[in-house]
C-alpha cells in the first residue's frame, strides 16, 4: 500500500468529475497520480471538506463522520484495494468497541469520508501500477482546477442538495 494524497478534483475533458490521488512523497509533474471518475456530488463532497468550506446543512460525509462520532468510532484509514473491469473498490477501516471494521465503500466515498476525518489514504500498489498515469499536470494547471471548482462551491445554492 501506498499512502496518497488528494492532489486535486477536476474535470475532464467530458465534463466528467475525476479526484487525483498521488502518493505522499511525489512531487508534481515528476510521478504517477491515480484518477478515479467520480458523481459531481461526491466531488462537491471532497471539494468541501478539503477547502474547510461551511456547508448550510450536513451534506452525506458530514452526517456520516458525525454518526461514527457520536457512536464512539474513528475513521483510521481509507483504502483503495482493487480495480475490477474499471470499477475501483474500496474499503473504510474503522475502530468501534475496541474491534477493528473493514466496511466496502466506493473510493469516492472513502475519500469524501477521510477527508473530514483527516484520516490517512493508502492505495495498493497494484491498482497504483495498473490504473496510475504518468503526472503531466503542471502545479498551476492543478490550482487553477482548484480555484474554478472553488468558485464552483461558491455559486452552489444550497437547494442543489435538497433530494
Amino acid at each position: 500500500m501506498v499512502q496518497v494524497r488528494v492532489a486535486g478534483v477536476a474535470l475532464d475533458n467530458t465534463g466528467q468529475h475525476v479526484i487525483l490521488l498521488q502518493p505522499m512523497d511525489a512531487v508534481p509533474g515528476d510521478s504517477r497520480l491515480l484518477p478515479i471518475w467520480i458523481g459531481p456530488m461526491e466531488a462537491t463532497s471532497i471539494m468541501v471538506a478539503i477547502e474547510g468550506a461551511e456547508t448550510p446543512r450536513p451534506l452525506t460525509h458530514d452526517l456520516l463522520r458525525t454518526t461514527l462520532e457520536t457512536l464512539g468510532a474513528s475513521v483510521d484509514k481509507v483504502e483503495v484495494t482493487r480495480i475490477d473491469d474499471g470499477t475501483f473498490y474500496a474499503e473504510i477501516i474503522v475502530t468501534a468497541g475496541g474491534a477493528v471494521h473493514s466496511i466496502d465503500a466506493r473510493p469516492s466515498d472513502a475519500v469524501a469520508l477521510a477527508s473530514r476525518t483527516d484520516a490517512p489514504i493508502f492505495v495498493a500498489d497494484e491498482v497504483l501500477a495498473e490504473a496510475g498515469v504518468e503526472d503531466v499536470i503542471t502545479e498551476a494547471e492543478a490550482e487553477a482546477d482548484v480555484e474554478e471548482f472553488s468558485k464552483f462551491i461558491e455559486q452552489v445554492d444550497p437547494d442543489d442538495f435538497k433530494e
